[in-house]
């Protein structure tokens, strides 16, 4: 069993590492842990000395495999938990975040389980993301992020990977939430903006939007 902080560390590594070539830095997880390096330091040796990461100073961070194994189960809780609120006591995909994140932690096999069965086996997220397996198996997904398609590509946006509230509610506003089929019109050279065609509707959006919306072509 571990503690809630060795928790999160394990899963902003593997979120890190699947962003990059799987070496994490320093720097990185402290960004994302919010936390001073000097800090990130100190829970890296303990997370070495548990076999959970392999760890050599200036060289950057890995899972082993014991430590991705335990990563994935954070995430399979965290998103289970967030279809549960969403489809079960009808919070909006923008709130349910942070209450998964308290709940994530709940050390009980048996439960989640029985709430993945009482879901109905969800493969996805209110996010759109991948809900792995009891066996830590995720399902294979051939996805691209908006700013990569090119113009006269259709798709539907079957993801996000910002899960703020203000963006998630941004979103909303502008009818671009999961399911929407959408159509890239073009793409703006000199600052990344996408115009697309949505039902009837042209919608512009920033490159910085566009980089966290994900679409099944």
């Amino acid at each position: 069993m571990h503690s809630f902080t060795e928790e999160n560390y394990l899963k902003v590594i593997y979120h890190l590492s699947q962003a990059d070539t799987g070496t994490v830095q320093t720097n990185a997880i402290a960004n994302g842990m919010n936390t001073k390096a000097a800090s990130v330091t100190d829970m890296l040796k303990k997370l070495s000395d548990k076999k959970l990461i392999d760890y050599i100073k200036y060289q950057g961070v890995t899972l082993t495999e014991k430590g991705r194994a335990a990563a994935i189960k954070v995430i399979r809780k965290h998103r289970l938990w967030e279809v549960f609120l969403v489809d079960k006591l009808k919070f909006r995909w923008d709130e349910v975040h942070d209450i998964a994140e308290e709940l994530e932690h709940i050390n009980s096999p048996v439960l989640v389980e029985r709430l993945d069965d009482f879901l109905g086996f969800p493969k996805r997220d209110p996010h759109g993301d991948p809900i792995p397996d009891k066996d830590g198996n995720f399902e294979p997904s051939e996805n691209v992020h908006l700013h990569h398609m090119t113009s006269g590509k259709s798709g539907i946006i079957i993801g996000v990977s910002e899960h703020s509230s203000p963006f998630l509610i941004h979103l909303e506003k502008l009818g671009l939430t999961i399911g929407v089929p959408l159509t890239v019109l073009e793409i703006t050279d000199y600052d990344g903006s996408v115009e697309l065609m949505v039902g009837t509707q042209r919608i512009n959006v920033s490159r910085k939007v566009a980089e966290h919306i994900l679409i099944k072509l």
